[in-house]
């Protein structure tokens, strides 16, 4: 799961599943704008939620800027949006990436992992 401390986080076509408690956490006032991405909650209905707020109140949190745009949620998953619902347009187009809608998230991730290279050969 990635945790984002104080900053900006643009999470662009990803493909969410088998998480155990969230699949994005954050704390310290973190900024996550969310943009097409598929979130496949797990079978536990105690980890529902995409999003973990680590180490702060909700009285804290709820000024967050967590926003979730064109997302697609499956299997019960919740985003609990927080902040500005005009968060993303603060950033302008040079922070932001341009997103494919989510029901493509198949397709762009069909390929992604980790390379089988071993040492001295081509990967």
């Amino acid at each position: 799961m990635p945790r984002v401390r104080f900053g900006f986080v643009h999470v662009v076509n990803n493909d969410y599943r088998h998480w155990i408690m969230s699949a994005i956490g954050g704390s310290s006032h973190p900024t996550i704008i969310s943009h097409g991405n598929r979130f496949r909650a797990p079978r536990n209905i105690a980890a529902k939620e995409v999003c973990k707020r680590e180490y702060a109140t909700e009285q804290e949190w709820k000024n967050w800027d967590w926003r979730s745009e064109g997302d697609l949620m499956l299997n019960g998953a919740i985003f609990t949006q927080s902040g500005d619902p005009k968060a993303a347009k603060k950033f302008g187009g040079y922070k932001m990436i341009a997103y494919k809608p989510a029901h493509m998230v198949p397709l762009l991730v069909r390929w992604s992992g980790t390379l089988e290279c071993r040492p001295n050969k081509p990967c």
